[in-house]
């Protein structure tokens, strides 16, 4: 198996169904079908999402400790190709950056990580405060303590090498695993590339998973954890 398309899933019945489709296509126009699987990781979803991705031939697994990060920590166990995207489910990613991710890859880096400020943003797509003060302040102190050079700390169009999972040992439940995935991949002298990539509104029409405030600081304590842990 070359490639795992992970999608942590809580809740995504309207938009699930739409992006399984998207990918399936994406994959069918550079020949990857037959080498590749879409994995949903339903992280205890109350509506018919489990059932969505059942019906679509999709690959599920279940992971009841809810959290972003719990959901993708159990995704990339998971996962059987030797290389794993993942993404949202809730349309606010296009998934044609497959190849351009799997080239990136290929050529030596070990994550690839999306810009969503060095491509299209759609209005609204992301709230004032995350767009001018929450992504560019925790991307500034991530790459100012770590040395990372990444543009957005939070974006969640991802790539990374199953093979050096097992150096990173990722310990956060929720969306701060964004930001422990690129400082555990600077310590471990992974090669990070990014991707300048468009983004777009939530279609799911419903309140995000995404608290500001309490994950915002969640984001710092991993910041600030992670210094104090090197001392």
């Amino acid at each position: 198996m070359q490639l795992t398309i992970l999608l942590p899933c809580l809740n995504e019945e309207k938009t699930l169904a739409e992006t399984i489709k998207e990918i399936k296509a994406e994959l069918a126009k550079i020949k990857y079908t037959s080498k590749s699987e879409i994995l949903v990781v339903d992280n205890n979803s109350c509506d018919n999402s489990f059932k969505i991705a059942q019906d679509l031939n999709t690959r599920v697994v279940k992971e009841f400790k809810v959290g972003y990060g719990n959901a993708l920590r159990r995704g990339l166990k998971e996962a059987r190709g030797k290389y794993i995207i993942f993404g949202d489910c809730d349309r606010s990613y296009s998934f044609s950056y497959i190849k351009e991710y799997l080239n990136k890859l290929e050529r030596g880096a070990d994550i690839v990580i999306g810009n969503r400020f060095l491509g299209h943003m759609q209005k609204g797509a992301m709230p004032f405060l995350h767009k001018y003060i929450g992504t560019p302040v925790i991307s500034f102190l991530g790459n100012k303590l770590y040395k990372i050079n990444v543009g957005d700390f939070n974006c969640g169009l991802r790539a990374i090498k199953k093979e050096k999972l097992a150096d990173l040992n990722f310990k956060t439940s929720g969306m701060e695993f964004a930001t422990e995935m690129l400082i555990k991949a600077r310590k471990n002298n992974l090669v990070i590339a990014e991707v300048p990539i468009n983004f777009y509104k939530d279609a799911r029409e419903c309140k995000p998973h995404l608290k500001t405030f309490r994950d915002g600081l969640r984001h710092l304590k991993v910041l600030v954890g992670e210094i104090n842990n090197e001392k």
